[in-house]
């Protein structure tokens, strides 16, 4: 099965005129693509345009067949069943209708691959790593994990054997072990072109190119997501020399047009003094005067025309350097004693205990209870200023201003948090603007500087699966924003990255023994 995408010249705006990207082009045969860019800058939107949900409103997006998808959210609060989200209901419907004698003129036309759906479904959850039988197919999505419902919508692009498949954002949710098999699953070669969206570094590390959406293009790099930051990170070091070599040519410039502004004005100066005193004939000197001052006018223009190549020279460079918003803060006040007791959490067999400013992970199985831990811990400190970063980053008032929403928790003075604000990249008119028109990429900026800079600030800053829909751009900066935090630290998920350079120092791992929650306090690994 080969798979084949072509993108010519694909544009789309919104109806408002919002215009996400232009003249895109690219064809992928065959490849395993990651797709990375900056929240907002339309990665979930080009993927719909891939799928057909959505038309482009320039070029064409043309593919070798059917397309597979894998959602970034899969709902698991409906009435579906495995089967479903399978996709096999209809198939399964009409078999056991042709076996009850209650056939449909449709039903006649299954194939024999049609008659080895379950078979086939069945052996789909097994690569994914769900043992199920017969029954499964018709378990409520309800009772699934989120991570279980992701492993099945994995299973469900195998089992449509398209030759385009995409997921998006495809380790959310999922615990280590599901994290693993599904790198194997892209490891040993997914048959046809398959697109990923992903913030997770050791998925992108599998690709054989990683395409990039920025300032409206998308720009292909050869190799995985280390050989893409290396280019990347080489093209910026030359772009920053180039802006440094611009703006020390545009200070010579300056600088000699500067003299020769006086040059000129001392040259004629000279020229006005002969003519006053009479030095030579009347009617060489205004010859001369005329020749000095078209030989002036000359030189001031070359000089001013260096100057404006210059200016534009160091204009054409400052583009070429990325400025993404920069976390920049420091909180002593959350500063809490090295062997202070921040929390004590009573379990049924023991007590675990946070001290001072540790950092600690959750780790477990989907579906363990790592969110019900969370919310017992919580609920276990009364005494401790407590910080929670929720998933969904609903935080904020979508019809209040910026400066609004964290006015009601920190300090009165609107310059003072202003002035907070730009520590998260937020200046001028930004921080008027309602939340609900913020980015998704600015969303999470705002929702941490709401969490981090209260008045008090907290003491213990809990988080859920805190990289989640976040673009690498935010990852990063939610390790600068953690970096300058000195209280107690608990974060609950799968990303290792994210623990390693976090600091985290213990590790709380969840486990079921017979229906019996154990909780085992590790090393870090």
């Amino acid at each position: 099965m080969s798979g084949n995408l072509r993108l010519s010249g694909v544009g789309f705006g919104w109806p408002d005129g919002d215009q996400l990207f232009a003249g895109i082009d690219a064809t992928w045969t065959d490849q395993r693509i990651g797709l990375v860019g900056d929240n907002g800058s339309g990665k979930s939107t080009l993927l719909r345009l891939i799928t057909g949900e959505l038309v482009p409103t320039a070029g064409t997006v043309r593919a070798s067949g059917p397309v597979a998808v894998l959602p970034q959210t899969i709902a698991t609060r409906d009435r579906r069943t495995v089967s479903d989200l399978l996709a096999i209901t209809a198939t399964r419907t009409a078999i056991a209708r042709v076996l009850a004698g209650d056939a449909r003129p449709g039903d006649l036309t299954l194939s024999a691959d049609d008659w080895q759906v379950e078979e086939r479904a069945l052996a789909g959850l097994a690569r994914v790593g769900i043992a199920a039988g017969p029954d499964w197919l018709d378990r409520s999505v309800a009772s699934l994990s989120g991570g279980e419902a992701t492993m099945i919508g994995i299973a469900a692009t195998l089992l449509r054997r398209a030759p385009v498949t995409v997921w998006d954002e495809p380790t959310n949710n999922l615990d280590r072990a599901a994290r693993e098999r599904l790198y194997r699953l892209v490891a040993d070669g997914w048959p046809g072109l398959l697109i990923i969206v992903s913030h997770d570094r050791e998925l992108l590390e599998l690709v054989d190119a990683i395409a990039e959406l920025y300032s409206g293009g998308l720009r292909l790099f050869g190799g995985p997501y280390s050989s893409y930051r290396a280019t990347l990170d080489a093209e910026q070091q030359a772009a920053e020399r180039e802006v440094r070599d611009a703006r020390s040519t545009l200070r010579r410039e300056r600088r000699q047009l500067t003299e020769a502004h006086v040059a000129l004005a001392r040259r004629q100066r000279y020229a006005h003094t002969d003519y006053l005193n009479k030095r030579r004939p009347k009617v060489i000197m205004k010859l001369r005067a005329g020749e000095a001052e078209v030989s002036a006018g000359k030189y001031r223009l070359l000089h001013e025309g260096k100057l404006d190549e210059a200016a534009a020279e160091l204009r054409r460079a400052e583009d070429q350097v990325r400025t993404d918003p920069a976390i920049r803060i420091d909180l002593p006040g959350t500063e809490v004693p090295e062997r202070k007791v921040i929390t004590e959490l009573a379990l049924p067999d023991r007590t675990m205990i946070i001290r001072g400013p540790e950092r600690i992970a959750v780790t477990g199985a989907n579906g363990v209870g790592k969110t019900t831990l969370l919310h017992a811990l919580a609920a276990a400190t009364p005494a401790v200023r407590v910080g929670r970063l929720p998933q969904r980053l609903d935080l904020l008032d979508d019809r209040r201003t910026l400066l609004e929403n964290l006015a009601d928790s920190g300090p009165a003075d609107d310059n003072a948090i202003r002035a907070r604000l730009a520590r998260f990249g937020f200046r001028g008119d930004t921080v008027d603007r309602p939340a609900g028109a913020l980015s998704g990429g600015e969303r999470f900026r705002a929702t941490l500087a709401l969490l981090l800079l209260r008045d008090p600030p907290p003491q213990l800053l809990i988080m859920d699966e805190p990289t989640n829909n976040l673009d690498l751009t935010s990852v990063a900066q939610l390790v600068t924003a953690l970096s300058g935090y000195r209280g107690a630290l608990v974060v609950a998920g799968h990303d290792h990255d994210l623990f390693q350079a976090v600091g985290i120092t213990r590790r709380w791992h969840l486990s079921r023994d017979h229906d019996r929650l154990r909780l085992d306090d590790r090393p870090v690994a």
